[in-house]
């Protein structure tokens, strides 16, 4: 046997260095992005400023989100202000990560079977009913027009609560809620879709249902070439967008559509 003494675990450069941006700034963030709960108390703190922010001076806070942003693809462009580039762009990215989540979970982890779906569903179901019916019930006139508003739940919040529980509870429950805050939140965006939107281009909306269907097709004939993936999900999420879906439902089902299986290689 060697005598040779174990080489130590490899660290970051910056991780023992004892200069003053590493030890007081870098460490400290990188130890605090490694908590359960840190997403959550960022979420908190931002949701915090914000109020602050727009009770203290409206103006500018209203104009930080009408700020114009410009994406230019060769000759042509797309102009949006910040609120839609947050909605529309930042968000489908969200949604692809959750619906990403959701697909292992129903592939390999604690919603794999029908039996686990069932309950989630329901509740989710649930969940939007109720609200709308007691929201029809204690209004009325023009406001009855808005019994959308209580069906959503806010999925961003919901994640941030699961975060700061995860480990202190058992592992169904987070993903029990994660599946009945997606659910929900995919209805919620049909209901806008269906009840509140303006004109469906169907045109746009089947060219999406279409990306969908390639991306299906790619992984059936064993395409693993991840540059056509992301080209067929740009494509999926313009579509959507230009259909006046809301494009969130394209992270959704490109997440949903990801296949998802068993590692063949033991843990090491």
């Amino acid at each position: 046997m060697s005598s040779e003494p174990l080489s130590p675990t490899p660290r970051e450069p910056w991780s023992a260095s004892e200069r003053v941006v590493p030890r007081f700034v870098v460490r400290p963030v990188h130890e605090f992005l490694h908590q359960e709960a840190a997403g959550g108390i960022v979420l908190a703190v931002a949701t915090l400023v914000a109020l602050l922010w727009a009770n203290v001076d409206e103006g500018s806070y209203a104009r930080l989100w009408t700020t114009e942003v410009e994406l230019r693809f060769a000759s042509r462009s797309l102009v949006e202000d910040l609120r839609h580039v947050v909605n529309d762009g930042l968000m489908a990215l969200f949604f692809l990560v959750i619906g990403l989540e959701i697909k292992r979970e129903l592939a390999v982890g604690e919603l794999a079977g029908r039996s686990a779906v069932l309950l989630p569903l329901f509740a989710a179901a649930g969940g939007m009913v109720v609200p709308a019916l007691a929201f029809l019930a204690l209004s009325g006139g023009d406001a009855a027009g808005g019994w959308g508003i209580p069906v959503a739940t806010d999925i961003a919040f919901a994640l941030a609560v699961l975060g700061a529980l995860r480990g202190r509870v058992p592992a169904a429950l987070p993903v029990f809620l994660l599946g009945v805050a997606v659910i929900d939140d995919i209805g919620a965006i049909t209901v806008i879709a269906v009840f509140y939107s303006g004109a469906i281009a169907l045109g746009w909306l089947a060219m999406a249902c279409a990306g969908l269907v390639v991306m299906a097709v790619l992984w059936r004939i064993h395409v693993r070439f991840f540059g056509a993936y992301v080209a067929v999900g740009l494509l999926i999420w313009f579509a959507t967008f230009q259909s006046g879906v809301h494009a969130t439902i394209a992270g959704v089902a490109i997440g949903l559509l990801t296949p998802a299986r068993p590692s063949s290689h033991p843990p090491r």
